[in-house]
């Protein structure tokens, strides 16, 4: 059965594209009965998707913006007080692989925007969204490493190493953040059948992990269910391990 988050506050990032990640996260909080705030860089597809939420019954704010700058993580959080008066679950969908290649070639601008996007993105909503998530006696961050970190591969120095730190932000806020009950964990997707992924590995033998999988463990480290779990890099593969 799956949690349930009606009277809860949710903040997902990076929900602009449909068939991607951020999206199915968010509809699956919506769909369990969150109201949800929703960011991404793109504001035009942002705006689309709160549509769509909407027309399926989903009580939804968008909120677009620059999450690798600090004013526009606390415009999103700031949103889920105006809007809902609160929060209670942030999820750091926004990041990604920007950068494939050998790291001899990989230049310092090309490096600042791997590590942007995936690291200041998390510590900057986590930062802000920390007070109301006090507010309210505690509350779940999920953040997102990578498989890249626990079975690393070539070609991919720089993400491996944004998502690494992210797992390090992951632990060392679950042990600040403890005694406010605020609980801090990741998850580490494998292959995730994403329209992107498909497209790009359509001749691949690779072992695929679907979207609604991610989402359930997802909903699970966010709920009542995981009050114990904190600090935590949940590896969702497939077992490819």
């Amino acid at each position: 059965m799956s949690p349930d988050f009606r009277g809860k506050v949710a903040l997902v990032t990076g929900v602009g594209r449909v068939g991607q990640i951020g999206h199915a996260v968010a509809r699956g909080f919506g769909r369990a009965g969150a109201q949800l705030v929703i960011s991404d860089l793109n504001a035009t597809a942002l705006a689309e998707r709160a549509r769509e939420f909407a027309a399926e019954g989903i009580t939804v704010e968008a909120a677009a913006g620059d999450l690798t700058t600090s004013d526009a993580a606390r415009r999103a959080v700031a949103t889920a007080r105006e809007r809902f008066g609160g929060l209670d679950v942030v999820v750091n969908v926004a990041g990604g692989l920007l950068n494939y290649g050998p790291v001899v070639d990989l230049t310092p601008e090309r490096l600042e925007r791997e590590l942007a996007v995936n690291i200041k993105t998390t510590f900057f909503v986590s930062q802000a969204a920390i007070p109301l998530l006090r507010e309210r006696g505690g509350g779940a961050i999920v953040n997102f490493a990578s498989m890249a970190v626990l079975k690393p591969q070539g070609q991919m120095a720089a993400y491996s190493a944004a998502k690494a730190a992210v797992a390090g932000l992951t632990r060392a806020l679950a042990r600040e953040l403890r005694d406010d009950r605020i609980r801090v964990n990741a998850v580490a997707p494998g292959t995730m059948r994403t329209a992107d992924n498909v497209a790009q590995m359509k001749d691949a033998k690779v072992r695929w992990v679907e979207l609604d999988d991610l989402v359930a463990a997802i909903l699970y480290l966010a709920s009542d269910e995981a009050l114990a779990v904190s600090g935590e890099i949940l590896p969702v593969s497939g077992g490819d391990v």
